[in-house]
C-alpha cells in the first residue's frame, strides 16, 4: 500500500475536479418549447426551477403549465456579447400558454450563455 501522502496527492485531483464542476453551476437552464407555429429557446434559473417543485426540470414546467395554464420564462436569442462574440442571451420575459405548448425539452446550447439581467 502506498504511503499516506502519496494516496492523498492522487486523491487531491479527483476533489478539486469534483469541487469545480459543483462550484460551476448554471446560472441558467434552457429549455426548447415547441408549438405548432414555432419553436422557442427559453431559460429559468435555479431558483426559478426550484420553485416549481422536485422531479426532472422538463417536466417541472409541464406539470405548472397543466396547473396553471401557464409558466413565465426568460426567451433566449443568439446575439452578441460585449467582446463580440456570440452567445445566447435573455430577450425578456415571456409567458408561454398551455394551449399553445407540445413539447419541452432540455437544450444544451453549442455557445456560451449569458445569465439573465437582475
Amino acid at each position: 500500500m502506498p504511503p499516506l501522502s502519496r494516496r492523498l496527492m492522487m486523491v487531491m485531483p479527483m476533489i478539486a475536479a469534483a469541487s469545480a464542476a459543483s462550484a460551476q453551476a448554471p446560472a441558467v437552464m434552457l429549455f426548447r418549447v415547441v408549438s405548432q407555429r414555432d419553436e422557442i429557446i427559453i431559460g429559468l434559473t435555479p431558483a426559478e426551477l426550484a420553485a416549481l417543485g422536485s422531479g426532472p426540470e422538463a417536466e417541472r414546467i409541464g406539470r405548472r403549465l397543466a396547473a396553471e395554464g401557464q409558466v413565465g420564462a426568460w426567451r433566449y436569442t443568439v446575439g452578441r456579447a460585449p467582446d463580440g462574440s456570440t452567445r445566447y442571451g435573455a430577450n425578456g420575459r415571456i409567458s408561454i400558454l398551455r394551449q399553445d405548448t407540445y413539447r419541452i425539452e432540455p437544450y444544451t446550447a453549442a455557445i456560451p450563455v449569458a445569465p439573465p439581467p437582475s
